[in-house]
């Protein structure tokens, strides 16, 4: 089970970052907790397989390190 009730000093650090980059940072970080499975990391996420495709695509375009797809250790 995931917690969706972070701690209040953690999520300060979220305070005043673009969106877009919270949103990248949290997509990757789950890939990388999800061993590179998207399938895995998109349910997680509650998002479509595609909008995760989507996305890591642009971020592979923009240089960032996108973890290879991989077999979900959970």
């Amino acid at each position: 089970m995931y917690d969706f009730n972070p701690d209040p000093n953690a999520t300060d650090l979220l305070v005043g970052r673009p969106v877009s980059d919270v949103e990248r940072d949290l997509i990757l970080a789950t890939l990388r907790e999800t061993n590179g499975n998207r399938t895995h990391a998109a349910d997680i996420l509650r998002i479509s397989i595609r909008t995760l495709r989507n996305r890591l695509s642009l971020y592979a375009a923009e240089g960032h390190d996108v973890p290879e797809p991989g077999l979900s250790a959970h």
